[in-house]
C-alpha cells in the first residue's frame, strides 16, 4: 500500500472539511487523522481552530447527539455509551455531562425491556431463558449494553424461571470494570 502523501495547510483544512462532512467527529478523532496526514504537525492545531471557528465542530453538542442516538436508536445503557464516547476521545467531562443529560429521567428497567424486546423479537425470552446457558448470555448481553448488574437481574428474575441460575450469576458479580458507578 502506498503511503498518503502529506498535506500542507489550505489541503488539511479541506481534509477536516471533508473529513466533517462525511460523519460527525470529535475533535480527538479529527487531530488524530490531521497528525497522520500533516506534512508539519504545527498546522493541526491551526486549521482545528479555523474548524471550530466556523462552528462545525463542537465536541460538547457531538456528544449530546452521540449520546441520545445511541440510547435512542441502539438501545445502550449509561456505562456503555459512556465508554464508547471516551472510545471516541470525548474529553470524560463531556461525556460525562452528555450522558448524564440523556439518560435524565429514564428508568432503567423500562430501557431493559425495550432492549430485549429488540434483540429477542423472533425467539420468545422465555424460551432462551429456560436453559441456564441462555440465561447467562442474555445477563452478559445486557451488561455489555451498558446496563448495571442489579436492575439486569431484576429484570431477568421477571422473565426466567430458574431463580437458582440467576442466584449464580448474582453471586459470581461482575469482573471490574472501567465503567463509573452508578
Amino acid at each position: 500500500m502506498k503511503p498518503k502523501r502529506l498535506l500542507n495547510e489550505a489541503e488539511l483544512l479541506d481534509y477536516a472539511l471533508k473529513t466533517l462532512g462525511g460523519r460527525a467527529v470529535s475533535a480527538g478523532e479529527l487531530r488524530e487523522k490531521l497528525r497522520l496526514r500533516a506534512e508539519r504537525k504545527a498546522d493541526v492545531d491551526a486549521v482545528l481552530a479555523k474548524v471550530r471557528e466556523y462552528g462545525y465542530l463542537n465536541d460538547n453538542q457531538f456528544a449530546e447527539t452521540y449520546a441520545a442516538r445511541r440510547k435512542e436508536n441502539q438501545g445502550f445503557g449509561k456505562a456503555r455509551v459512556l465508554r464508547d464516547l471516551r472510545a471516541r476521545r470525548v474529553s470524560p467531562t463531556v461525556a460525562e455531562k452528555a450522558v448524564t443529560t440523556a439518560f435524565e429521567g429514564a428508568d432503567e428497567t423500562q430501557l431493559i425491556e425495550q432492549f430485549l424486546a429488540r434483540k429477542f423479537r423472533k425467539t420468545p425470552l422465555s424460551e432462551v431463558l429456560a436453559e441456564p446457558k441462555g440465561l447467562a448470555s442474555v445477563y452478559r448481553k445486557l451488561r455489555l449494553a451498558g446496563y448495571s448488574s442489579g436492575a439486569s437481574l431484576r429484570v431477568l428474575k421477571k422473565h426466567s424461571r430458574d431463580g437458582e441460575a440467576l442466584d449464580a450469576l448474582e453471586a459470581a458479580g461482575d469482573p471490574p470494570d472501567d465503567s463509573p458507578p452508578e
